[in-house]
């Protein structure tokens, strides 16, 4: 028996509070024995190929390769947890190498970084606005502004421009013993994002934005302004990529966003880490772990010379297979606590 007036199922609460993807991380946590277990498999494949794939040099490779989409992985989880998202990340990389290089070759590094950060934030500022202030879908939004930066550069560019001096270029190059310099600034920016979401009021309301954004603008969340923020920050991620990418190539890159395609590459990222894309549910650290398993994947087909037809189609396969993971345990732990 149970006392009248009382649950004989508590529930967790939920809200602004204490959000629901605080609590649950069971897609983020599993993550990371996926990216274990398929580092474990490549190795074997390659190895009945006759490669080496447990090298140091191939080791350095994959985190190299890790740095560029991890910083804008990380953003877009930001931006994925409050039910938004952005397309435009790709082309505002491509745009920000060609302003960091033609700015280093005649005003300075500090002043091209600073530049660099400052049209990543006004990006992500009009992105914003535009899906609050306007109500225009985050998709079209994002997409609209990606054509706006795609016409920009096309108009204005004809292939590489602008040079980056030497000293900057230790960013992308440099290693402490195998361990790559870029990797510590994804480490700071993953662990400045991770605090924000985790530890500050911001981090709570993008969780309850994300959750249910009606329920929380009734508990006195600025939705609006939550989603702005985290569209800013996911921008000046981008920002930072567009940083290390002019330093690994020494110029500025019409190509160096698109052609990597770290629009669609970073939302399977943050999806492959468990993030929900309807918000509300995942974080960071999953994200790093989806980062990873695609570093890896790219790392095997690369040994293996892998069609890239049939890359697509393996990375297709484990998208489908990660979100279907994650919705059927989804369903199950709802049927629990019916």
């Amino acid at each position: 028996m149970t006392t009248p007036g009382t649950d004989p199922k508590p529930r967790p609460r939920t809200g602004p509070g204490r959000p629901a993807g605080l609590r649950r991380t069971g897609p983020v946590a599993g993550v990371w024995p996926a990216a274990l277990a398929v580092t474990v498999a490549g190795w074997i494949v390659v190895a009945a190929r006759g490669g080496d794939f447990l090298t140091v040099t191939n080791a350095v490779t994959i985190l190299q390769n890790c740095v560029a989409l991890g910083l804008v992985a990380v953003g877009q989880s930001a931006v994925i947890l409050t039910g938004s998202l952005d397309l435009s990340v790709a082309h505002l990389i491509s745009l920000g190498t060609l302003v960091a290089a033609e700015t280093m070759e005649s005003g300075g590094v500090l002043v091209a970084v600073l530049a660099v950060l400052a049209l990543c934030g006004a990006v992500g500022l009009a992105n914003g606005l535009i899906v609050t202030g306007l109500g225009v879908n985050a998709f079209i939004a994002t997409l609209g502004t990606a054509f706006i930066l795609r016409g920009w550069i096309e108009d204005t560019y004809t292939g590489p421009a602008g040079k980056v001096p030497a000293s900057f270029q230790h960013l992308g190059y440099d290693r402490i013993g195998p361990v790559p310099v870029s990797l510590f600034l994804l480490l700071a920016v993953a662990a400045a994002l991770w605090l924000i979401t985790r530890r500050t009021r911001l981090g709570h309301h993008m969780y309850a934005t994300g959750g249910d954004e009606h329920a929380a603008r009734l508990s006195g969340v600025r939705t609006r302004r939550t989603v702005v923020t985290a569209h800013i920050l996911c921008s000046l991620c981008a920002g930072a990529a567009a940083l290390f990418l002019a330093a690994r190539l020494g110029a500025g890159a019409p190509w160096a966003g698109t052609e990597a395609r770290y629009d669609l590459e970073s939302i399977t990222a943050v999806v492959l880490g468990g993030t929900s894309l309807a918000g509300g549910r995942g974080g960071v650290a999953g994200t790093l772990g989806g980062v990873l398993v695609l570093a890896v994947l790219d790392s095997v087909f690369n040994q293996l010379a892998v069609d890239p037809f049939f890359k697509n189609v393996v990375r297709g396969v484990v998208i489908i297979a990660a979100v279907a993971l994650y919705a059927r345990g989804r369903r199950t732990s709802q049927e629990r606590t019916a």
